[in-house]
């Protein structure tokens, strides 16, 4: 077709010359096609928090990608007349991350002609689709996060060794516990800062339970001290943004008290491990690294399968893997004495 564009949402229609035939066909699927790809984006991007507070590259034409970190410098005293050479380099760590297999979600639509003219019903499919791809990379992320602060360090040269991941005790069943929660928010602050983790980019990701508890219990500190009391709205239950300068963010997605998660087929990442007493995690922007290699895309089918099946098979798909990188940055709260 002279008069087409391929694109990765398909085949689009620079012109129409008529409302009838193939070019009405043609311009009708490849709106479609726009609008459930653009809701999509928009249902993932809304519903995904870690992809933007770790380390993150896009991986091309390979399966794996490195990073590079370095440990901490010596300074010394001059003597005159010898030269500087520069040997003072700093030890050197480097982490392959991998590429964890296809990530797909999808969604069967009978009678796509019918189904088109409900705006509903193709917005509710492609935020599920949207929400199931985020679901799965935050898990993932948080996971790994939370295995970061039970690591050490993978730099041991000297002047180091560098200081490995930290895990603080809130006390035996105070997950919910709001004061437990703001001192271990200010322990969590003073081990980053010891380890000097820079102050920008601290992120906590709490369960919604432990969130509003921290609004709703107003005998905590959060609430009725100078540097919390412009914060939490008990009306709204929103309002709280950040406590010991670290961002404070909500998902159903952490391992909060998950119990034994084994590895699945497909993962080429270790994101497996017992979870049974973690109850949130603060980490740095340097805490886990992401590789991402397809994120996110959208695929519908159409011609020969449409005719055939009488409806179009939607796919939403993800191609990333996650691993640990400086667990210096990460923390993870633990509901033990």
């Amino acid at each position: 077709m002279a008069n087409a564009t391929q694109s990765v949402l398909g085949t689009l229609n620079k012109a129409v010359t008529s409302t009838s035939g193939s070019n009405a066909y043609d311009t009708k699927y490849a709106t479609y096609l726009k609008l459930f790809s653009g809701e999509l984006f928009k249902a993932y991007e809304s519903a995904t928090i870690a992809r933007d507070t770790v380390q993150r590259r896009t991986l091309k034409n390979g399966k794996s990608l490195q990073f590079i970190f370095t440990g901490r410098m010596q300074a010394a005293y001059h003597t005159p007349g010898e030269p500087i050479l520069g040997s003072g380099d700093p030890p050197v760590a480097e982490k392959t991350i991998q590429c964890d297999d296809l990530l797909i979600s999808s969604a069967f639509v009978y009678d796509l002609d019918e189904t088109l003219a409900h705006y509903s019903l193709r917005s509710e499919i492609s935020a599920k689709i949207g929400h199931a791809l985020a679901e799965a990379y935050d898990k993932k992320v948080f996971r790994t996060i939370a295995l970061a602060a039970r690591a050490a360090h993978p730099i041991t040269a000297s002047p180091g060794p560098e200081p490995g991941g930290t895990q603080i005790k809130l006390g035996s069943g105070k997950e919910y516990d709001a004061q437990a929660l703001v001192d271990g928010f200010f322990e969590a602050a003073s081990v980053l800062d010891e380890k000097n983790v820079p102050k920008t980019g601290r992120t906590a990701v709490l369960s919604p339970r432990q969130y509003y508890a921290l609004v709703s219990q107003v005998s905590s500190n959060i609430l009725n001290r100078d540097y919390g009391n412009s914060q939490g709205n008990l009306t709204s239950g929103e309002g709280l943004v950040e406590i010991a300068g670290i961002s404070i963010k909500r998902s159903n997605n952490l391992p909060f008290l998950a119990g034994t998660v084994v590895a699945e087929a497909g993962e080429n990442n270790t994101y497996s491990g017992d979870f049974s007493n973690s109850c949130g995690l603060i980490y740095g922007r340097d805490a886990a690294g992401i590789v991402e290699a397809i994120g996110p895309q959208v695929q519908v089918t159409g011609g020969d399968v449409s005719v055939l099946y009488q409806g179009d098979v939607l796919v939403g798909r993800l191609a990333m893997g996650a691993d640990t990188l400086n667990p210096a940055a990460a923390i993870e709260f633990l509901n033990t004495a």
